[in-house]
Order: C-alpha cells, then sequence, then structure tokens
C-alpha cells in the first residue's frame, strides 16, 4: 500500500516496539521491582487502535520482543565496564523478559495476528544484530511507522538507527510511552527537529486510506 504524506508517496510498515508483560502488565518484572507501570499499560489501547487503522489499510505490522536469554550470556553487564547504575541495578535485581516466559510475551491486548511479523531483538534497537532489513526491503517498505514502549530508550534507539539505514520515519506520539515524562517529550522534540514526522493516531489516519466498509462505519 502507499500513502502520501508531505506531498510525497511513501509505502509505510508499522513497527510495534516492545509491547511486552514484563514492562507493561501487572505482576511482570517491572511492576515486581516497584516500577510504575501505569504509563505503558495507559498506552495500550492507543496502540491497539493504530495496529487496527494500520491493519485494515493493508500495511506490513512488524512487532520487537526484547528477550533475554536464561543463563544470562547476552547481559549487557556481561559487554560494559561502565553502565548508568540505574541500569545495572535493573539488571541485576531481576531477568526481564526471558525467552520463552509470560514475562517475554507480547500482551494479549495487541496479539499479533498470523500475518504479522515478530522481530526477536537483545538490544535496544530494532535493527541491531536482527532480520528486521531483510524482513522490510522483501515487503517494499520505504517508510516506518513507530510506537510502542519505552519512548526515549528503544523506541528513539529504533527510530534512529531506521533513519540512518534510510527509512523515512513516523513516529506516533499518542501510542507511545516513557516513564519519565521529561524523556518523553526530549524524544518528540529530537524527532521533530532531527529525524521526521510526529503525529497524534488522529492526524495520521486522514493519511492512511481505509477500506469501503470501515469508512462507512
Amino acid at each position: 500500500m502507499a500513502v502520501i504524506i508531505a506531498g510525497h508517496d511513501i509505502k509505510p510498515a508499522l513497527v510495534v516496539i516492545d509491547v511486552q508483560n514484563g514492562f507493561a502488565s501487572k505482576g511482570g518484572s517491572y511492576d515486581q521491582m516497584g516500577m510504575d507501570v501505569s504509563c505503558y499499560g495507559g498506552a495500550i489501547p492507543q496502540i491497539s487502535k493504530l495496529i487496527g487503522l494500520c491493519r485494515n489499510a493493508g500495511m506490513p505490522i512488524f512487532y520487537t520482543q526484547a528477550v533475554r536469554e536464561s543463563s544470562g550470556i547476552d547481559l549487557l553487564t556481561n559487554m560494559h565496564k561502565i553502565l548508568p547504575k540505574s541500569r545495572e541495578e535493573r539488571i541485576k535485581k531481576r531477568p526481564i523478559c526471558v525467552r520463552g516466559t509470560w514475562d517475554a510475551e507480547i500482551v494479549d491486548e495487541i496479539r499479533p495476528a498470523p500475518e504479522d511479523h515478530i522481530v526477536i531483538k537483545r538490544r535496544d534497537s530494532a535493527f541491531q544484530d536482527t532480520e528486521i532489513g531483510v524482513w522490510l526491503k522483501s515487503v517494499g517498505a520505504d517508510s516506518l511507522i513507530f510506537c510502542g514502549i519505552d519512548t526515549s530508550i528503544c523506541v528513539e534507539t529504533s527510530l534512529r538507527d531506521a533513519f540512518n539505514n534510510g527509512y523515512d520515519v513516523i513516529l506516533i506520539s499518542d501510542a507511545t510511552a516513557s516513564g519519565n515524562r521529561k524523556h518523553f517529550e526530549s524524544t518528540i522534540e529530537v524527532v521533530k527537529d532531527y529525524y521526521g514526522l510526529v503525529m497524534s493516531i488522529d492526524e495520521f489516519s486522514k493519511y492512511v486510506p481505509q477500506k469501503a466498509e470501515q469508512r462507512n462505519r
């Protein structure tokens, strides 16, 4: 499918970043560590709305799933001598999103459909040592629509890498969330100034062609 935005024909794909139980659900790792996950959970209805909009338009949809091995072989602490204290403490406190566990699963409210694509990642970026580049070429995408969590970490890192890999990028501001409001706002401004477009779902929907039965509802 093609979309016309800012006078240009683009062929977009939707990228849904790390909306997993360990980060966003009650009983998940973040919640059990005493972190406030309400901002992440609160974004899920909007993310679901965006997925429905893109699915109805026939847009390819890619979910990322951040996983860790139970052995700990892929932990950042094995590779870095210098890490921010908060991140190091979180890694040591509890294994998060271990592969094959409920914690690592994408939340039920936006469970991928059979035709969607799941990108397993082990670092912040969806492009770091994953298949997404090959898969995006396969579906002919030249632009990426980003949503998910956390806005200022994995979403922003993936968006920057997408831009630097030659993709046009759009961040959907009300379908993403950060645990730190200041960081969220900083990402919004950085994307606007240096990388691409920032839109709400309602703004984006004006550019997305819908099937006739959807338009007539």
